[in-house]
């Protein structure tokens, strides 16, 4: 009950948090998972964010990857737009 209240002092500002109503369910993207994303909504391809990023092509989908798990969505456009709607990027 006193977790909500600490959060903003336990995760940092790359760290983003969502609260459910029905219950109490926080999705974390790391701050690798957001970069990407937020390449992958300006069009850039994993090897152009894996080039921008200074990490390899394989690096870039990990997170990529991740960050759809956690969205629980099937494509990179998907897990953009969620994420937007969401307010994590």
């Amino acid at each position: 009950m006193v977790w909500h209240l600490l959060m903003p002092f336990v995760f940092s500002q790359a760290q983003v948090k969502v609260m459910s109503d029905v219950h109490e369910k926080v999705l974390v993207l790391s701050e690798r998972e957001v970069q990407c994303l937020r390449w992958v909504e300006n069009g850039k391809s994993s090897w152009a964010i894996g080039v921008i990023l200074n990490v390899s092509y394989n690096t870039v989908n990990f997170h990529i990857k991740n960050a759809m798990r956690k969205l629980e969505t099937s494509t990179r456009t998907q897990a953009v737009v969620k994420a937007r709607q969401l307010g994590l990027i």
